[in-house]
């Protein structure tokens, strides 16, 4: 064992519970040469210990423990070097060895340890790339405040439609597009051509959703989160299973992949007895003030609250929704012009990996706190795009507001002038409004008569095409 730095800080017991250590340590790292030699263990990197988790040393009474990922290459971990193999002997230099904290332990998650949750992180590293999304909000804001009321309810009303439906395709659930417009315009007070009946699963992700956003200034109680988790689950069943509905869990939460009985276990949530004061501590964390920047306490409230995970089903919605009314609040605006959760569905493999990282990490969540920072910005050059597409739309009606289209007719020019792929035909057209093919035809034939549409091709490969309007 060789260790160098400075030990002015360290009392004469904890250097007495550091030598008995390292004899123990050595001790062990005999075993785990055993198992190596014998080739009962293919892993070279202390084995044995990963399992026990044992303590090495404490110092200033900290203990240290040996576990998470240790190797036989060298590791910058923090500010200490480890080196776990050197001329076929274990050993360990620290540097700087007042400034060590701890090493987790493989088997334990960010829930279980002492400091939770006192989160920690780099704000020099952080500070850059929160000063360009601050930057860009503004911007946002600008550019919707140019645009007039009309348009700005109209990108709104597209933002908060694509917001609930991928917050839903992220748990797997899809949602009928249509029916999520109609339902958000119904309740804002948008006139919408063609809006439709929405269902009652519908209903309950923009009741959430909307509460969330429009209601930001309101403060985030037990009650009003169980009436969230209740309208997500209206029968009181996630798919085939009766769960504890507007109440908090009362069994194990595991997060789990891979086939029946063969699952992998990604995060295990905190005890169920756990849960009510888990959730108190966090409710009134977020409803007070602090010395933090909005976008980073919405940040972190994304985390704290998937870390609890307090619901039978219906975590992850949740935790967008928590996500999205802090948003909602760092821009001082319920409108709302950008959509988090449909970056997170589109980045949702990273996701799932920084949140695993993070809830087996330290109470250090920098890397958590990066990666939110650069998925906000991204999720914000989507906007762009959602202006571009509105005012293409904007201008289309106003150079027709002359003509009279019938309900059908509106909805599919409205379905062109979005994001229809594919090439449109008279079968596509009559599926999509549920009518018979004799009937699309003859819609169609009167937009061409219009000349709104053209046509394209003949026999079986006629398709047709706004005419005269090219779409970026």
């Amino acid at each position: 064992m060789h260790l160098s730095g400075e030990f002015s800080d360290i009392t004469s017991i904890d250097k007495i519970l550091f030598r008995s250590s390292c004899i123990f340590f050595q001790m062990i790292c005999k075993v785990e040469s055993y198992f190596r030699l014998s080739n009962k263990c293919e892993n070279l990197a202390f084995a044995p210990l990963l399992f026990m988790g044992i303590i090495l040393v404490s110092i200033n009474g900290v203990p240290l423990l040996c576990g998470d990922y240790l190797d036989i290459s060298p590791q910058v971990c923090g500010k200490y070097s480890v080196h776990s193999l050197q001329n076929h002997k274990y050993y360990y230099e620290f540097t700087n060895i007042k400034y060590i904290h701890r090493i987790i332990a493989a088997n334990m998650y960010i829930h279980e340890l002492d400091r939770w949750p006192f989160f920690t992180w780099n704000k020099d590293k952080l500070g850059p790339k929160l000063g360009e999304v601050r930057f860009r909000q503004g911007k946002i804001l600008g550019q919707m405040n140019a645009l007039g009321f009309k348009l700005q309810e109209e990108t709104m009303l597209q933002t908060l439609t694509l917001d609930v439906i991928k917050s839903s395709e992220i748990e797997g659930k899809l949602l009928n597009p249509e029916q999520v417009r109609s339902s958000i315009a119904r309740r804002l007070g948008i006139d919408i051509a063609g809006a439709i009946y929405s269902e009652r699963d519908v209903e309950g992700v923009v009741e959430m959703m909307l509460d969330a956003t429009q209601n930001y200034k309101s403060s985030l109680t037990e009650e009003r989160l169980f009436d969230w988790h209740a309208a997500l689950f209206p029968t009181g069943r996630s798919g085939m299973y009766k769960i504890t509905v507007a109440g908090w869990r009362n069994n194990t939460m595991q997060v789990t992949s891979g086939p029946m009985g063969r699952e992998k276990v990604h995060f295990e949530a905190p005890a169920a007895n756990k849960v009510s004061s888990e959730m108190s501590t966090f409710l009134q964390w977020l409803n007070n003030e602090q010395q933090v920047d909005p976008v980073i306490k919405a940040a972190i409230a994304h985390l704290w609250f998937v870390t609890i995970h307090p619901f039978d089903d219906g975590n992850g919605r949740i935790a967008r929704a928590i996500t999205d009314m802090q948003l909602a609040r760092a821009d001082q605006n319920k409108q709302r012009f950008y959509s988090m959760s449909a970056q997170i569905q589109k980045e949702r493999n990273e996701y799932y990996d920084v949140l695993e990282k993070t809830q087996r990490g330290d109470l250090d969540i920098t890397l958590w706190l990066e990666w939110f920072l650069n998925c906000l910005y991204r999720s914000m050059d989507h906007t762009d795009q959602t202006i571009g597409k509105i005012l293409e739309r904007s201008y289309f009606w106003e150079t027709h507001n002359d003509i009279t289209f019938n309900v059908r007719q509106q909805k599919m020019l409205q379905v062109i002038l979005d994001d229809f792929f594919g090439k449109l035909n008279v079968s596509k057209w009559a599926k999509m409004t549920k009518i018979s093919t004799d009937t699309a035809l003859r819609d169609i034939q009167d937009l061409v008569k219009k000349n709104i549409l053209e046509q394209e091709g003949s026999g079986k490969n006629t398709s047709y095409r706004l005419k005269n309007f090219n779409k970026q």
